[in-house]
């Protein structure tokens, strides 16, 4: 009786699902043939086994059938309900306006394309290099001058920025011409940056042409047989940062100069500048801190060299309108002091960082706060570091992480902007990710931003987002060359009129970093222990004298409990009267 139910009950089950929609009627067949199926090999199990306990074996289906019954009704009423679904108003209106989303973001992209389009014509109109002066680069004592060395082409950071609108995609030929004049009309960013207001005769002559800049370096990077498996094996556990590693594991870059690529983007800033919403000011800054973390992507297996104390780095790039100057204010523990200024904006920072070997991978601990202000708006930014790892440092392909959060925050209008830098492993899905949220004085959300640091920025929901940054594009053969970005190309690069301008202490001076970059290990790494062997004499004569030592260009200074390097003003005024070849400097090499 039990069983000529469930028969009955399962074709009227399989016609009622037949007549919703050819899709459920796979669907239905696929589950009620299954069923069947174990059923009738359950069945012919128990029947033999019944033979010995009939009773038992009417309980055993009866229990089986309506236990299967339960299972197809519930079955056919999900069924019943996705189809109703389908086919209900709510369902179509989500599609149109899922179709209207995508119409909308289509036409942002285009919209976006012809502005790009437009402002990548005016770069190329304007980057005439014909009346441009060649500068031939400084022999630096010592090191033989060679001429194949001096590879140059035009400004690199016109590159960058033709790399970056690049990035966007194309708009199809059939209708470009006429996006572009419709497009023309709109209001656009401006493409200029503010110039440095001239302070000297000398900065003005400095100034008054566009310096043509190098587009690779010297040679390509000479491989080293160095063991470091056992070099670290002595270090596990501790702070790399006192310990001398061998030159050929550094990059021709020093850690200054690493503080100074982080306005590698400094156009978001100027970009901020011009918005009168801080909150969309906020997204642009809290982009801007993410960009400095783009040019790791490529540069996982080497380290920059570390600062002498007393060391700087001097940086003035009329094409992005700021100057930059650095200075290694302490020794133990290493601590480097930095600041930029523009007409736009005010940067500034000291940075302390701690690295430790655990292994397979070594972990790098920035330790200060990041300083942004905006005079326009008499605003000041803020921002902590996210924490670094490098991978597979003994072996397999190396691999940078960024991790952590970081707490953006405009301390004039208490907006804040909290970034998560998504902690991932080797075949992690979301490695490289970043998102975050930008969120008013009462702690309401207001913007959304995601995206890698190494691919770009995008603020809105997925559907309709913007972009807000993307970086340029590397070099074709930057593999051979440390993985340096075109920006990263030009910070060592020092030619005979600068070389009058600078200090003796600036680090493009700096004999085993040049000869680092000149592909030469063996001198280079000699010269790394003859300059930190006077590093060591002059501590040790510092020492004996009871003399603290004071950094010339920054003034060391108490806040919030914690010790803070602020400039204090005087290297450009020196700088331009009565000029550094008549002041006195340590010898640092």
């Amino acid at each position: 009786m039990d069983f000529h139910f469930f028969l009955v009950s399962s074709n009227q089950l399989a016609i009622t699902i037949e007549s919703t929609s050819s899709s459920a009627m796979k669907q239905s067949r696929v589950f009620s043939s299954g069923i069947l199926q174990c059923f009738d090999e359950y069945f012919l199990t128990v029947r033999s086994f019944s033979l010995f306990f009939p009773v038992f074996f009417v309980a055993l289906v009866h229990d089986a059938l309506k236990s299967i019954c339960h299972m197809m009704t519930t079955e056919r009423e999900r069924l019943k309900r996705a189809l109703q679904h389908d086919n209900s108003p709510s369902a179509s209106q989500n599609s149109a306006s899922f179709i209207q989303s995508l119409r909308q973001m289509l036409s942002e992209v285009l919209k976006q394309n012809a502005e790009l389009r437009t402002r990548l014509s005016r770069i190329h109109a304007d980057s005439s290099i014909s009346e441009i002066k060649l500068l031939s680069p400084v022999a630096l004592p010592g090191t033989p001058s060679d001429k194949n060395q001096s590879d140059l082409a035009t400004s690199a950071s016109l590159d960058s920025q033709v790399e970056f609108y690049d990035a966007a995609d194309h708009l199809d030929s059939s209708f470009s011409d006429e996006s572009e004049e419709e497009e023309e009309e709109d209001e656009e960013l401006s493409d200029t940056e503010a110039p440095l207001p001239p302070t000297s005769h000398e900065e003005n002559r400095f100034s008054n042409f566009q310096m043509r800049r190098r587009s690779k370096l010297p040679v390509p990077r000479v491989e080293s047989d160095v063991s470091l498996w056992s070099l670290l094996c002595k270090n596990i556990g501790k702070d790399l940062s006192k310990i001398s590693m061998p030159v050929s594991l550094n990059e021709p870059l020093n850690a200054l100069q690493r503080l100074c690529e982080e306005l590698e983007y400094s156009e978001l800033i100027d970009r901020a500048v011009d918005v009168d919403d801080p909150f969309e000011r906020m997204v642009l800054i809290a982009t801007f801190s993410v960009s400095a973390y783009a040019s790791t992507y490529s540069r996982a297996g080497q380290k920059p060299f570390n600062p002498l104390l007393g060391e700087t780095y001097e940086c003035i790039r009329e094409d992005r309108g700021w100057k930059f100057l650095a200075e290694q204010v302490s020794h133990h523990p290493p601590v480097a002091a930095c600041v930029a200024e523009s007409a736009n904006f005010l940067f500034w920072q000291d940075m302390q960082v701690k690295t430790k070997f655990w292994g397979k991978s070594m972990e790098i601990l920035p330790i200060g706060v990041v300083n942004l202000k905006l005079p326009k708006f008499k605003e000041n930014y803020t921002w902590n570091k996210a924490t670094s790892c490098v991978h597979n440092i003994l072996g397999g392909r190396q691999w940078v992480d960024h991790y952590g959060e970081v707490m953006v925050v405009n301390q004039t209008l208490n907006v804040t902007c909290k970034l998560t830098y998504v902690k991932s492993g080797y075949w992690s899905s979301k490695r490289h990710e970043v998102f975050g949220v930008v969120q008013n004085s009462d702690g309401e959300t207001v913007h959304h931003i995601f995206g890698r640091w190494n691919e770009g920025i995008y603020s809105g929901n997925s559907l309709s987002a913007k972009c807000i940054w993307r970086p340029g594009a590397l070099p074709p053969d930057a593999d051979v060359y440390f993985g340096f970005t075109r920006f990263a190309i030009e910070l060592n690069e020092l030619d005979a009129e600068q070389a009058k301008l600078c200090p003796p202490t600036d680090t493009r001076f700096r004999p085993d970093q040049r000869l680092l970059e000149e592909g030469k290990l063996q001198q280079a790494d000699a010269e790394k222990q003859r300059l930190e062997q006077l590093q060591r004499e002059r501590r040790k004569k510092r020492e004996e004298d009871q003399l603290p030592y004071e950094p010339r260009w920054f003034i060391k200074q108490t806040l919030d409990s914690r010790e803070s390097f602020l400039y204090g003003g005087k290297y450009w005024d020196l700088r331009k009267e009565p000029g550094f070849a008549k002041l006195e400097f340590p010898k640092l090499w």
